[in-house]
């Protein structure tokens, strides 16, 4: 990309974001300006970025570099959306590929309608990526604002396809999006590790039942996806007659373990929609 980008708020979703970018070449290291909340955190920030990346504390005067970049990544925490101090944008000349500045948020639950009244003379952008893009293995919801141009969108989009792929949603559905995505790692690590506790509890030794835990999970997702299976089938082929998995799952029935996972996922959406309220402006 022949631009800037600047990057408030350079956390290891952000930089999980700029790194392959700046690996591909889609960015020279002199094109990319982030800010960070304090002087402390940029050495951290910087690791493993080639040299001639920029990161300044939100206090330098410098930070207006990141401000004044054409195409802008908030990544903030949520709570701190209401304390963003925008510089003004002094020098930006508008092109076919960005005729206004673009704001791209990943921040949960704050609205395209917060953003556009926080950030009026910008193209605004919501971006739902969950935590496996920071090993390029993610899933990324995007929804965009009415008069965005096709030129912007695939300007937004290749700043995400090299981590993830990309589904295009209305904006409603960014919420159960993120609930089932960015939220569902933690459900599946919960997961996780009590199989490998009950393993423990069962005889095997701990690294052993993490090991074999962790190998569980990657080859039935696997299988799941390049068989294209229902989850119940692969459920069914894998429970046989009085056998061992099916005096598993009906006790996992009798827990509550399946209302409890479906429950989690409108629970925490129902909690982005009101984290969309708590923090606008």
């Amino acid at each position: 990309m022949e631009i800037s980008i600047g990057i408030i708020g350079f956390g290891r979703m952000a930089k999980a974001i700029i790194s392959p970018l700046l690996e591909r070449g889609e960015f020279k290291p002199e094109d990319v300006f982030g800010i960070v909340g304090s002087t402390s955190s940029i050495s951290s920030a910087l690791s493993d970025l080639p040299k001639g990346v920029k990161i300044v504390s939100s206090e330098d005067a410098l930070s207006k570099d990141a401000w004044s970049a054409p195409l802008k990544l908030l990544a903030v925490k949520p709570q701190q959306f209401r304390k963003i101090k925008q510089c003004s944008i002094s020098t930006f000349s508008s092109t076919d590929e960005c005729p206004k500045p673009i704001l791209i948020s990943v921040l949960a639950g704050i609205t395209l309608k917060s953003l556009k009244k926080a950030f009026p003379d910008h193209t605004c952008v919501r971006a739902v990526p969950n935590t496996p893009s920071l090993v390029r293995e993610g899933l990324t919801g995007l929804a965009w604002e009415h008069d965005i141009t096709l030129e912007q969108k695939i300007a937004v989009k290749k700043i995400f396809e090299p981590i993830s792929e990309i589904f295009e949603l209305p904006e409603r559905q960014l919420d159960p999006f993120l609930a089932l995505t960015s939220s569902g790692p933690a459900y599946i690590a919960l997961v996780v590790e009590a199989m490998a506790d009950g393993a423990v509890a069962s005889g095997l030794p701990r690294y052993l039942s993490n090991q074999l835990a962790h190998k569980t999970l990657s080859g039935t997702a696997s299988l799941l996806r390049e068989k294209d299976l229902h989850p119940a089938e692969l459920k069914d082929m894998v429970a046989s007659p009085a056998g061992t998995t099916i005096s598993a799952l009906r006790h996992l029935e009798l827990a509550g373990l399946r209302s409890a996972l479906i429950e989690a996922v409108v629970l925490a959406a129902e909690k982005s929609r009101q984290l969309a309220e708590e923090v606008s402006i």
